[in-house]
């Protein structure tokens, strides 16, 4: 007697409950708490080894995609462009090899006109037509070293740029692992963080699977905000649904042009049901949102399912 006023006080409980969760019409849509997260966590390192010369951000600094970061020590490489600069820039050895291929080409003139006068043997004829096809192929040749030249430039330019840490992404330092003088190689120098757009991470029930695809709006409430309510995207719908506890993840996209709003936050979210209702986020959210919630009691004489 005592086990069955036990399952009927589990009974009403779990009726109070049911009542409690169903939002009614009117009410506010159910909310699913989240997390707001940075776009990008990025650890910086260095494609070379090298001791650093300077580091030229802090932590909490502000930096744009492309922005210097980290100096290494680098007069050698500075040494080497220099170098291939001035054979790059140089034109003595092609311009002495255009002269030759002038010359060679009078003599050889000179030559046909002789031989024709029959002053000059046809041996002499052919050396001099040689001459020019010489004086031709080292001009080539020097054409080709030049080319090089700037090869090497571009080279010894990409070494020394390497030298140079920069930004891979906007955002702001999140933390600096090394300080002047410093040796480094593979190890991290910084961690960056994208804080426009930021991306909010929930997690779902199944039943609302059908009912969540990307480009759905919502709305995103950050706890401890003043400024309210932020509209946001979602883009990725998780496509496995974990079997232990019934539930897959969404990721949505956050608009935060101003970096107003810090990572980190925990914060509710409400799907809109379409876009044009957009910007009436108590008018209309998804059906399924609005359904009542199921509740079910497990035990080992009674097991109660109720909606």
């Amino acid at each position: 007697m005592r086990h069955l006023s036990n399952h009927f006080t589990i009974l009403v409980f779990t009726l109070f409950l049911v009542l409690a969760v169903e939002p009614a019409k009117g009410d506010s849509p159910v909310e699913f708490e989240g997390l707001i997260e940075p776009y990008e966590l990025v650890n910086v390192g260095t494609p070379v080894d090298g001791v650093v010369e300077s580091v030229r951000v802090q932590k909490s600094s502000s930096v744009k995609k492309g922005e210097p970061l980290v100096c290494l020590e680098s007069s050698v490489e500075n040494a080497v462009v220099e170098r291939a600069l001035a054979m790059a820039q140089g034109t003595g050895e092609l311009e002495l090899e255009k002269e030759k291929v002038i010359f060679a080409q009078r003599s050889f003139a000179r030559a046909e006109d002789l031989f024709a006068k029959q002053a000059v043997s046809a041996e002499e004829k052919e050396q001099a037509a040689t001459n020019v096809a010489l004086a031709h192929a080292r001009l080539q040749k020097a054409e080709e070293n030049k080319l090089l030249a700037r090869l090497d430039l571009e080279r010894a330019r990409s070494l020394l740029d390497q030298r140079t840490i920069k930004s891979p992404i906007s955002g702001v330092v999140v933390d600096r692992f090394v300080a002047p003088g410093e040796y480094v190689d593979d190890k991290p120098l910084l961690k960056l963080a994208q804080l426009d757009p930021l991306r909010v991470e929930v997690i779902l029930p199944a039943e609302m699977f059908k009912d969540i695809a990307p480009g759905m709006k919502a709305d995103v409430r950050p706890e401890g905000a003043e400024e309210g309510i932020y509209s946001s995207t979602v883009v990725i719908v998780d496509k496995v649904i974990d079997p232990a506890t019934g539930t897959f993840a969404v990721r949505l996209e956050l608009p935060n042009p101003d970096t107003r709003l810090p990572s980190g936050l925990k914060c509710t979210v409400r799907f809109l049901a379409d876009a044009a209702t957009a910007s009436s986020p108590e008018d209309s959210y998804t059906g399924k949102a609005k359904r009542a919630s199921r509740i079910v009691v497990h035990d080992p004489i009674l097991t109660t399912s109720i909606r």
